[in-house]
């Protein structure tokens, strides 16, 4: 669900389950010794469940050397050809849709790439945010621990997910879904082919849900809905019917939201009950910042670098993944070794500051909801 990067309040928050999936970068190496009986076998990580892919939309579509109703023309024919879509209903609600300048300076200036994590937290780690998490958890404790139970995810990441996405379901976008989709399918030349990709699954959903005013529909700048921001593609692929009433309702229906986003977490690699994150000392002082947040180390190589999972902080087993990241803190540097789960975080936004932000969001939740439990108890 990545690439496009949202906020509920207008550049502030990033957003979604909108990630496009990267190759796990995974290999098993045996060597052995000139004369050894055995080869030796070095443990590797293994590799991460990818989920179904979701195809970008053709060159017709998105060559920007190409006219726009050409392109427009091109578009009707992939969405019916693709997905099946009725060809006068998509010329119908595209012409209603309308190019919006100020989606595309939204997309220019995301958050994550203009701030340092010692602005970034504070966006979501507050008392005020943290306190609506728990009254939010407390509502819909019965909902969330039945996902939780089936899922494996537990619910204060569920609930940290929709509060950094939708401040809990508060703001979930003022933009018309099809004007987000549409400007950046065909006025956004570098991203056009997952957008335009992304409106043909809105014709794609339309068709399997029925009953979606996709004129009047909104969310974000990017075209992501619901208190999980979820993409037309992720909606589809991986909604759930959490209160099993034959619908699929990510706009504004509790117990599907909380069943899809531990959905799209689990289709992501999940790991029930494993370690999301651990704090990290560094004994050496050259700084090791890989690329991409893939857990494609062992914890023993990361030592080998300098890192080491501080006192007290979780740690993974032998050959599990793990990776590293550095962020400038309001106290100064701070290094963290990310696992398997927080990868998984970053499916639904691969800034690792998002990721990080979920995290601690879920924590401080958790911990505000059993300070309530016990003083509710007195």
């Amino acid at each position: 669900m990545k690439y496009a990067s949202l906020f509920a309040v207008s550049w502030l928050l990033a957003g979604c389950a909108t990630a496009a999936q990267d190759a796990v970068p995974v290999a098993v190496q045996a060597e052995a010794e000139a004369g050894a009986a055995a080869p030796v076998v070095e443990a590797r990580p293994a590799p991460v469940p990818q989920p179904e892919a979701r195809p970008p939309a053709p060159a017709s579509v998105t060559d920007p050397a190409l006219p726009l109703q050409q392109r427009i023309e091109a578009f009707v024919d992939y969405a019916v050809s693709t997905y099946g879509a009725d060809p006068a209903r998509v010329r119908a609600v595209l012409a209603q849709a309308e190019h919006k300048q100020s989606i595309i300076d939204a997309m220019n200036r995301p958050a994550e790439k203009v701030r340092t994590w010692a602005g970034y937290r504070p966006i979501f780690l507050n008392d005020k945010r943290i306190d609506a998490g728990v009254a939010f958890m407390a509502e819909h404790r019965d909902e969330l621990e039945r996902v939780s139970a089936a899922s494996g995810v537990p619910a204060e990441y569920i609930v940290a997910i929709i509060g950094v996405e939708t401040n809990y379901g508060r703001i979930t976008g003022s933009y018309r879904v099809i004007d987000a989709l549409y400007t950046l399918a065909f006025d956004y030349p570098k991203r056009a082919p997952f957008f335009a990709g992304e409106l043909a699954q809105l014709f794609a959903l339309d068709k399997a849900e029925g009953g979606i005013d996709l004129v009047a529909l909104k969310g974000s700048y990017a075209g992501a809905m619901g208190w999980g921001q979820f993409m037309p593609s992720s909606y589809r692929l991986w909604g759930r019917d959490g209160d099993h009433d034959g619908k699929r309702d990510l706009l504004g229906d509790a117990e599907d939201v909380f069943a899809s986003i531990a959905n799209y977490f689990v289709v992501h690699g999940w790991q029930r009950g494993a370690p999301v994150v651990a704090r990290a000392d560094r004994s050496t002082g050259e700084v090791f910042a890989p690329d991409m947040p893939d857990p494609a180390y062992t914890l023993e190589e990361l030592a080998q670098r300098g890192y080491t999972p501080a006192a007290g902080e979780p740690v993974v087993g032998a050959g599990e993944g793990a990776t590293v990241f550095n962020f400038e803190g309001a106290d100064g540097p701070e290094q963290w070794i990310g696992y398997r789960n927080f990868y998984v975080i970053t499916r639904y936004n691969h800034s690792p500051m998002y990721a990080m932000a979920v995290h601690q969001l879920a924590q401080a939740i958790r911990a505000g909801a059993g300070a309530a439990g016990s003083n509710a108890g007195k």
